[in-house]
Order: C-alpha cells, then structure tokens, then sequence
C-alpha cells in the first residue's frame, strides 16, 4: 500500500518565491544575515535589504522598512529582536506580503495569530537556508 504525502506548504512556498525582504540586513558578511543573504541569493532569490543604516548589501539597495519597497515581496525573512517583530508584521500585512518567516530563536504568539487571521504563510523558530537546503537541496 502506497501513502500519498501530503504537499508541505513551505516547501511549495519556496519553490514559487522569488522576492524576499530581510529585515535586520546586515552590511557585515560575518554576520547571519548577511550569510544567508548570500547563500538565498546565489539559489535565485532577489533579496532586498531592509535596514536604515545601511544604503546597499550584496550588491542591492538597503530600504529603512518595508513601507518603503517599491515592488512586491513575496516574503518578509525577520533578523531583528523580539520586541521589534509586531511591528514588521504589521507593516508586512499592509503590504500585503503572503509569507513572513522569523528566523531561529524568534517566535511571536501574537504575531502568529495576526498571520493566521489573513491567511498569511507564517514560519518561527527556523532558519529559511537550513529549511531551503533540507527541502529544496
């Protein structure tokens, strides 16, 4: 007898990407962030920085917040402190961005509930390259 898997929505999430807003960019390359920039970008992923003291990082400009994208995103990747998180969820549902992902360590009941309520992709407590490279390769 054969089991059908069930289609893992993050896995499919990735797979449809292509626009990914990382908020606490670092200009750094021996920080995370910017480690993980990179490693998303060289697999096809535009990133767009989303820092305020920083103008470019990998070769692409820095925004001081998501307001200030001018084109879609397709997922907002949080590289900052708890306390900072409602708030770029809050700015992520205005902008309608369908997916936000809280890298590991950062985990936000609250803002999971808001995520829920519209019907956005929302990820906590995981790292976007370890889950790329385990379910993508």
């Amino acid at each position: 007898m054969f089991f059908k898997r069930k289609p893992d929505p993050i896995k499919e999430y990735l797979h449809k990407c292509n626009t990914i807003a990382i908020v606490g960019l670092s200009d750094d390359p021996y920080r995370a962030s910017h480690h993980i920039a990179a490693y998303l970008q060289s697999k096809g992923y535009r990133i767009i920085p989303v820092n305020p003291y920083v103008n470019e990082v990998l070769g692409e400009k820095a925004y001081p917040d998501l307001e200030s994208i001018p084109c879609e995103v397709d997922l907002v990747d949080v590289f900052r402190n708890e306390e900072d998180i409602l708030p770029i969820i809050n700015q992520a549902v205005m902008k309608n961005i369908p997916a936000i992902w809280l890298q590991l360590g950062l985990t936000s009941p609250e803002g999971e509930e808001i995520a829920r309520e519209k019907g956005i992709l929302f990820v906590q407590d995981r790292c976007i390259m370890q889950e790329h490279r385990r379910l993508i390769g």
